[in-house]
């Protein structure tokens, strides 16, 4: 069973049409990257997956995007948006850790949905620190400043602060954009090692990552999904002419 698939989305911002009848399916427990030129709707569909975009004046949605089996488009009330975002939680391009502790940063949606307290608390906290591979660097840190922290240890921090609340799918909009080629490798390195416990699904503009990284690449280009499929095959064996031309770099 796959763990979302969207059926004839569309999403329009007021009168641009955004994505145009998008379908897909996102295997679990695999890394799916969706590529292509900027401005082509892969951030907006990211979003769509636990309904950020609803933040956004104007904006209309139609279609099917299910998870699990359940239409995520059809919640109306706050508590099952809350719940979706605990299931389906995003880390953005920058790192933006809160201006608190490292421990509290990891603590904060522990406490804010009263998943945990007292040692409990402490004990997820520590898991957490442990699924990202800070635990060693931060375990007698954790009262320092998450802002003192490197961009890379931020990011991990972000992700820590994530699966803390125990989601099931990770959305990733670009998260090596404002890393040097070293630690945007550690967190390559870490999203494998992630995606035997997650579904992830992330956004970049890196060819070389999405092939390192991904199991399945989805292209898309002017809102439409041209092509998807195993990564393998979409960078060695495209089926449409514009993908070809965006992995080569002859467009976009």
């Amino acid at each position: 069973m796959k763990k979302i698939t969207a059926a004839g989305l569309n999403l329009h911002y007021g009168t641009f049409h955004a994505l145009i009848d998008v379908s897909l399916g996102i295997e679990p427990n695999k890394i799916t990257a969706m590529i292509g030129p900027s401005g082509c709707g892969k951030s907006t569909l990211l979003r769509v997956f636990n309904r950020m975009n609803d933040a956004i004046e104007g904006v209309r949605v139609a279609g099917n995007v299910e998870l699990d089996g359940e239409n995520i488009l059809a919640y109306r009330d706050d508590e099952a948006i809350d719940i979706l975002r605990r299931k389906v939680g995003m880390v953005f391009q920058r790192p933006n850790p809160f201006p608190l502790s490292v421990f509290e940063n990891v603590a904060f949606g522990m406490r804010i949905h009263k998943l945990a307290r007292g040692r409990e608390l402490e004990d997820r906290v520590a898991e957490s620190l442990k699924a990202v591979l800070l635990w060693d660097a931060l375990k007698d840190k954790l009262k320092r400043s998450a802002l003192s922290l490197t961009l890379e240890q931020r990011q991990r921090l972000c992700i820590a602060r994530l699966i803390a609340v125990t989601p099931d799918v990770i959305l990733l909009d670009e998260p090596c954009s404002s890393l040097d080629p070293v630690a945007t490798l550690k967190i390559e390195e870490l999203m494998l090692e992630l995606k035997k416990r997650y579904t992830i699904i992330i956004v970049t503009h890196n060819m070389a990552q999405a092939a390192r990284v991904s199991d399945e690449t989805g292209f898309m280009l002017l809102g439409r999904l041209v092509e998807f499929g195993e990564t393998s095959r979409i960078f060695t064996a495209p089926q449409a002419k514009e993908t070809e031309e965006y992995i080569t770099g002859r467009y976009g």
